[in-house]
């Protein structure tokens, strides 16, 4: 088949992402893979089509629609679906596609898919990562019936119809969607987790360990604590700094957080005023290194702001998963992250904004390796059963 694949999430790094493993994986079974993603102005470059991996990969000059400010990110949203039309005409024009698949975000991938699918008579899959507004609307963000509401919903509902069939990350996504969108036909709708294809399975010495930490200069002694990811509203920035706040004099426990977003100068400004010297924050991280990281570490972290009513399910699970760490999670209770923690015994669950709990859990964590090895253990085996981009791929072609 000829795929093309829309999305806001394709490395230009040389690094991997579950989008990129997918995408691998089609080219690897003899599929002509054609992806067009944004790059976006602070860049300073042009529109590019480029041959990456065999993978043919279209960079659209746009907007800034990720680690920006609310507005700049709606009003460069709004201008994607012309300028991705733009560049596919120009540099697409001569391929037609059998199938086009598209994650959210964003759900502003309509008229594209639209003017595909009647170029070209395809199919179409949806990768539903996102489920906006409603999670603008659970973060105070977008007032529900507001004008704004109005127009990103009809889009929404839009994205759901021309969508020849809708992939969840999980079941809680799957019975949420089905709940708040009775016109769409639950046929379509199914589960399609978060998968990548994982790396062999490290098998890292305590001395190869302390290698690492004395690289990135973090203790030998400490269990250490590593969030990687977005810092952002979604995440619940304020119980974060409170359990940075909670931890400030616990012995043996590190906690380093990497990652950016609009909360990234909030954490900062904390970690200085506190002179906290168990906790550091790093912006950035090239991917091998954040491997690395991973490889010396004792737990990861997930947190989710504690107003959400859509089950979310972070992509960040399947890295520590990846690298048989034990996660230890604060989310709202909507979430089926919690389900899946408690059926592969791969994990710790708190609510988020009980500070109680989720000291209790760190400090049921930090006391026992044996139950972070043997949790760390299970999440691998449950990510080879479940969470790899061969069985993402059966799922999609099976239609």
């Amino acid at each position: 088949m000829k795929i093309l694949f829309l999305t806001l999430a394709y490395p230009d790094d040389g690094s991997k992402n579950l989008y990129v493993d997918l995408m691998q994986e089609f080219k690897d079974r003899g599929d002509e893979v054609y992806v067009t993603c944004q790059r976006e102005k602070r860049y300073g470059k042009e529109t590019e089509l480029s041959v990456e991996s065999g993978i043919h990969v279209l960079r659209v000059k746009t907007g800034n629609v990720t680690k920006t400010g609310f507005i700049e990110k709606g009003i460069s949203t709004l201008l994607l679906e012309n300028q991705f039309i733009e560049a596919i005409k120009k540099y697409y024009n001569h391929v037609q596609f059998d199938l086009v698949i598209y994650s959210t975000p964003p759900i502003t991938f309509v008229k594209i898919v639209e003017y595909i699918k009647k170029r070209d008579g395809s199919k179409s899959y949806l990768l539903l990562k996102d489920i906006f507004p409603q999670n603008a609307v659970d973060l105070g963000m977008i007032k529900e019936r507001s004008l704004v509401w109005h127009y990103f919903r009809k889009k929404e509902k839009k994205l759901y119809e021309i969508s020849d069939h809708i992939g969840c990350m999980s079941q809680g996504n799957v019975d949420y969607v089905i709940e708040h969108n009775i016109e769409v036909g639950s046929y379509k709708i199914e589960v399609c987790p978060n998968s990548i294809k994982p790396v062999e399975m490290p098998q890292t010495s305590q001395s190869e360990k302390n290698n690492i930490r004395a690289k990135y200069n973090i203790p030998h002694d400490s269990v250490l604590y590593t969030y990687g990811g977005n810092l952002g509203k979604p995440q619940g920035i304020d119980f974060l700094l409170k359990f940075i706040e909670s931890i400030k004099s616990m012995e043996n426990i590190y906690l380093l957080i990497v990652g950016s977003g609009t909360e990234y100068e909030k954490i900062k400004d904390h970690l200085i005023e506190s002179k906290q010297t168990n906790t550091r924050l790093e912006k950035y991280l090239p991917k091998n290194e954040f491997d690395e990281i991973l490889m010396a570490s004792d737990v990861g972290l997930i947190f989710l702001d504690p107003r959400f009513t859509i089950p979310n399910f972070p992509s960040r699970l399947n890295s520590y998963m990846e690298f048989g760490l034990p996660i230890l999670a604060a989310t709202d209770i909507n979430t089926d992250v919690k389900d899946m923690l408690y059926e592969a015994k791969c994990g710790l669950w708190s609510r988020s904004g009980d500070l109680e709990d989720f000291k209790n859990n760190v400090i049921n964590l930090n006391s026992n390796e044996k139950l972070r090895l043997e949790m760390g253990s299970n999440g691998r085996v449950y990510l080879e059963e479940n969470f790899t981009v061969d069985r993402t791929y059966k799922i999609i072609v099976a239609h």
